[in-house]
């Protein structure tokens, strides 16, 4: 007599296996490694892509040819929007489910697919969108500073431009990271590190200008409505401005001011870089300022960057 489960409840509880799994892996990077909760909740969007696309349903089952097929429903996916996800995006999810894997073999000491043997899609030179200054002018000065908002968004965007953080890094900015003695930030960036950042002083002078305005005692740097905040006790958590809403600062008053190449806070983040090399700052010191872990990601930024090519060009080039 056949005394297994039923296919249905057999197909149940091998889901559950490889859902466990992941579970257990997101513990793992919390407690052990000590990610940050963004980082959790990014790698737990990209394995429940896993779940969905990945056509197993154990991490036995992971080979080959399943990754082929996860390869192949990665190119086929698209988002929302109807958007092809990027290389760059695809990669990212393959890399993740190889850190998946390795956790699974070093950690668990189970016997699955080698994480090594899944290839990534080649990538082309990776393509910084910046801001010619006039641009750069038109948007750093669109914001209404007569407004209470205005002047919020203002400190927004100077403080992008003259400090190269990222989104995640400005969002999570208290009131009492700021000295305006030094005119510098410690930030917790990547990985947990720290760094420093030097705001300009056309920037420190916006975010004074932002603060006066504020009468509450939270704790958030840049928060929303001014007025329920001001009856908030601190820390005030819930009127920390969301990355969403930050970027729709810089979407915002980028079509207020005309421009049309569709910038990202990550634009001025590229912006604060490029003027920074082309103005003669060495590039280690660029890859400090901008908390890359490695001095080749912060390559990226020379091929526009190098005034020099361009004059030895100009010099040498069909005499």
């Amino acid at each position: 007599m056949d005394n297994s489960p039923p296919t249905g409840k057999r197909q149940a509880v091998a889901e559950n296996e490889l859902c466990t799994a992941i579970d257990r892996y997101l513990v793992f990077l919390k407690a052990e490694e000590n990610k940050s909760p963004l980082t959790i909740s990014t790698y737990r969007q990209s394995l429940n892509m896993y779940i969905e696309l990945g056509g197993v349903s154990s991490p036995a089952e992971v080979s080959k040819a399943t990754m082929r097929m996860y390869k192949s429903a990665l190119h086929s996916y698209r988002t929302r929007a109807d958007g092809e996800l990027a290389i760059r995006t695809k990669n990212h999810h393959l890399t993740i489910v190889r850190a998946f894997l390795k956790y699974l073999i070093i950690e668990e000491e189970m016997d699955v697919y080698p994480p090594d043997r899944i290839t990534r899609f080649k990538e082309d030179p990776r393509k910084v969108k910046v801001l010619f200054r006039e641009e750069l002018d038109r948007l750093l000065d669109a914001p209404d500073i007569s407004t209470k908002v205005g002047k919020r968004d203002k400190a927004i965007l100077e403080l992008f431009f003259s400090t190269g953080l990222r989104l995640a890094e400005l969002r999570g900015l208290n009131t009492d990271d700021l000295n305006f003695t030094t005119l510098e930030i410690s930030v917790r960036g990547k990985r947990g590190k720290i760094r420093v950042v030097f705001v300009s002083e056309k920037a420190a002078e916006c975010l004074k200008r932002y603060l006066e305005i504020r009468l509450d005692h939270l704790t958030p740097l840049f928060i929303r409505n001014f007025e329920k905040a001001n009856k908030e006790l601190p820390p005030g958590e819930n009127f920390r401005l969301s990355r969403i809403s930050i970027y729709n600062v810089v979407k915002k008053y980028a079509r207020a001011a005309g421009i049309m190449s569709n910038p990202s806070p990550h634009t001025l983040r590229h912006s604060f870089a490029t003027d920074l090399l082309r103005n003669g700052a060495d590039l280690r010191s660029v890859q400090e300022m901008l908390g890359h872990k490695d001095l080749s990601t912060t390559q990226i930024y020379t091929h526009v960057t190098n005034p020099q090519l361009k004059e030895v060009h100009k010099r040498h080039h069909g005499k």
